[in-house]
């Protein structure tokens, strides 16, 4: 296994630890360790591409797996910021469905052509608005926590949640382009 693709899998086993990180309270300063967890595992993203790229180590297994570790990252902190309080339940489900459509046309290709459909430039945004929310909401929560400010700001739970409607936006459009480019892979299942 290559080093991307170890960057990759080191993404998706800092899920659990960033969730127990974040909803565990009795732990002293639980959400800036969540929030640097979340921020190693971000970097995690941005290198692995990099590395792919510039020492030509690109897989179909780095081309599936990447953009499904970044959906595993963002739906696990978008529901814990629903049981915290701090996201709007349509603005998660929204991002939500479009990821599982957009995983689901992904496991289409694979399975019709063994064909792995790498995240185009629109997705590559959609992922960086959502990282930057979520890096937004964990920073508030994290200085609060530092700061001894206990309960949610709702200033700073409004900014967030702007935040997370711009991305939700960038999800829907970058699902829309998404689906409109392998509409193909859908008509032949019928």
């Amino acid at each position: 296994m290559n080093l991307p693709n170890k960057l990759t899998l080191l993404r998706v086993f800092l899920v659990p630890v960033f969730t127990a990180l974040l909803i565990y309270p009795a732990l002293p300063f639980h959400s800036a360790w969540a929030l640097l967890v979340f921020l190693g595992a971000s970097l995690t993203d941005h290198f692995d591409g990099k590395i792919a790229r510039e020492r030509n180590l690109v897989t179909n297994f780095g081309k599936f797996l990447d953009p499904l570790a970044d959906k595993l990252l963002v739906i696990t902190a978008l529901v814990c910021f629903l049981s915290l309080g701090l996201a709007d339940i349509w603005c998660v489900l929204i991002i939500i469905a479009r990821e599982l459509m957009v995983t689901s046309i992904r496991l289409l290709a694979l399975q019709e052509g063994g064909t792995v459909i790498a995240a185009n430039k629109w997705g590559k945004a959609k992922t960086v608005s959502q990282m930057v929310a979520i890096l937004y909401i964990l920073a508030c929560r994290s200085t609060q926590e530092l700061l001894s400010f206990s309960g949610n700001a709702p200033e700073l739970v409004l900014v967030g949640n702007v935040l997370l409607w711009i991305a939700a936006g960038l999800t829907v459009f970058s699902g829309a382009v998404y689906f409109k480019q392998n509409i193909h892979l859908i008509s032949a299942q019928k």
